[in-house]
Order: structure tokens, then sequence, then C-alpha cells
């Protein structure tokens, strides 16, 4: 094959891979951690790229749930590899940055979708049901996963048992399992595009089986580079917000950008297309991942990491929890939207970000 023909995203999982192998067990100099930092970026985009070609290759609802768990893979990854090198100052980690996807994907990313939406066709329209019932499913996680630890008592803080923690992994497996089979089988109707005449551009067009295996098995090398190039970059990351002088729930918030990036982009390109319904699959579809598989998987991690799992929000982040959690209610029941409703969801993701560097 000419290299002119080669993409870009078949070179960044093969180079993730190596330089992973070149760097494993070393301690990287600054100057070494930029360029990794770079790839690191890179194969995330590539991560979520093959992802896609996956996708469409399964076709919707099925491509979105495809997006959502690659990206809560490469989310549980990054979580572990720093509260691996962290320590105790990784504590709250866990809650940050699914607390951040959150407000990325319910705020950030929903209203980028109805924005994009109204200005195509002056009002986004969506199915309310499906996009209702994943939203209630989000909110039902994140009570449960997020708010609840801050007022159980059998441990000090904001914290759960063991018992507890062990109830809260199961029952949001359960209801995201429970979510997955009435999206892709029995009410798979209801997460379908509703849009007349969307456009159904060649980009979107099924690719072959052997296209699609071979995006799988670049799919898997990047996340495998993802995950190990994160480890080996990790302490560059901490210190950077340390010496920025952010909060250190910054670092949860930069790995949630990081992972839900190419997720966004997504959103933007299906929301453009006029397929408003396929971007708000991915926005709530990864926001209910994030919590639904991270927690599980987070509490399964913390038996062998002698770290202490911190999950209950604070006062503030439970108010922007709660008012995004109303805000969007009022938004989907209609099932169709103006530019308002995208501005006001943006407005919510601005003042999330904004506290997150200025509590």
């Amino acid at each position: 094959m000419p290299f002119t023909k080669i993409h870009w995203s078949t070179v960044v999982p093969l180079l993730a891979v190596a330089v992973l192998a070149a760097v494993w067990g070393r301690k990287l100099s600054l100057l070494a951690d930029v360029p990794v930092l770079a790839l690191l970026l890179a194969a995330v985009l590539a991560a979520v790229h093959h992802a896609e070609v996956v996708a469409r290759r399964v076709g919707e609802p099925f491509g979105a749930l495809v997006l959502a768990v690659a990206v809560t893979v490469i989310e549980v990854g990054l979580i572990v590899t720093l509260m691996i090198s962290a320590g105790d100052k990784a504590a709250p980690l866990a809650r940050d940055t699914v607390f951040a996807a959150v407000m990325i994907t319910c705020n950030g990313i929903f209203g980028l979708v109805l924005l994009v939406g109204a200005l195509r066709r002056r009002v986004a329209v969506f199915n309310a049901e499906g996009t209702g019932g994943a939203l209630a499913t989000v909110a039902t996680l994140a009570t449960l996963s997020l708010v609840l630890p801050t007022f159980t008592t059998s441990r000090p803080g904001p914290r759960f048992s063991p018992a507890q923690l062990a109830f809260a992994a199961v029952a949001s497996l359960l209801l995201y399992a429970c979510f997955v089979a009435i999206q892709t089988v029995r009410h798979k109707e209801d997460f379908l595009p509703v849009e007349p005449g969307a456009d159904d551009a060649d980009e979107h067009a099924a690719p072959s089986a052997r296209a699609a295996w071979t995006s799988l098995g670049l799919l898997l090398a990047a996340l495998s580079g993802v995950v190990g190039l994160a480890k080996a970059v990790s302490p560059a990351i901490e210190s950077g917000v340390d010496a920025a002088g952010l909060p250190r729930a910054a670092v949860g918030v930069v790995i949630a950008l990081l992972v839900l990036l190419p997720e966004a982009l997504a959103a933007y390109r299906a929301a453009r297309r006029g397929q408003v319904q396929v971007g708000l699959n991915l926005a709530l579809g990864s926001a209910m991942a994030s919590i639904g598989l991270t927690i599980p998987a987070i509490a399964v991690a913390s038996i062998w990491i002698d770290t202490p799992l911190l999950l209950g929000l604070g006062a503030t982040e439970m108010v922007l929890l709660a008012i995004t959690v109303v805000v969007a209610m009022l938004t989907v029941v209609p099932g169709r939207a103006t530019l308002l409703q995208g501005t006001v969801h943006l407005s919510l993701f601005a003042a999330f970000g904004f506290l997150a560097v200025a509590p």
C-alpha cells in the first residue's frame, strides 16, 4: 500500500503501542512528557475513530453503545492508573472525573447538539420517549453513586461502606444493562433519528466487514496505548495542575475533557447532518456508561488499590447536578428544542467549568 494512502488512525495506535513498550517502567523527563502526552491524545482520537467505524457497521442504536463503551474503557484506565500513582491524593479522583463527565455530556455536548440542530432547522427535533428514559437513568445512576455517599453514616466522610459500595456497583450495572436491552432490543425505535430528511452522507455508509474487523483490532491497540501511556505521563499531569495552582478536582476535569472530546466531535457531526437524536444518544449514552460502568469497575479495582474511595459530592456540585436534571427534563419533554434550550445547557456547562477552577 502506498504511504500516502495510510490513514493517521492506522499509524497512531501502532505507534502508541511501540512507544509504550519503549517507555514502560521508566521515569520520563519533562522533555519526553510533552510528545508522549501528545501521542496519548492522538491515541484517544484514533480509538474513538475506530469505534465509530465499528459503530457504523453495526448501525444505530448499537453504534452509540459501542462509542460509549470505548470511551468508558479509556476513562477507567486513566482513573486507575492515576489512582495507583498518586495514592491518597487521588481518593476523590473517580468522583471528580465521573461528575465532570456528567456535566460535560448532559450540558456541554447536550447543549451543543441542540444548538447546532436548532441553527440548522430552527427547531431541533428528537424522540422524547427514548431521550427521556435515558435522562431518567442518568439521574438515577448519578444519585445512587455520587449523592447518597454524602449522606450515609456507616463510614465517616463522603464514603460508602464496602456493602454500600457493592450495592451501588451492582445496581449501576443492572440499570445500565436494562437500559441497553431497552435501547437495542425492546424499544429500539425510540432511539432512532426522527428528523425528516436527515442527511445520510457517504461518510456514514456502513463499512465492509473487513474494514470493521481491522478497526476493531486497531481500537484494541489504541486502548492499550492510551491506558499505558496515561500511566507514564500521570506524574506530569498532576505536576501541571499543582503548578497552575488549580484545585485537585481539576485533574478529573482534564481526564473527562480528554476522554470526551472525540465523543463531542462525533455528536457535533451528527447534529450537523440533521441527526439530533444520534447526537443526544451519544451524549446521554456516554454519561450513563461513565457512571454505570466506571463506578463498578473502580469499585472492583479498589479491592487491590490501597486508596480510599471518596464518591460523595459537595453542596456546590449537588446544586449543579440538580439544576442540570431539572432543566434537561424540561428540555426533553416536548420532543423539540430551540436555540434557547441549547444556550441554557451551555450556560450551565460554563458555570461548571468556572467553578471547577475557582470553587
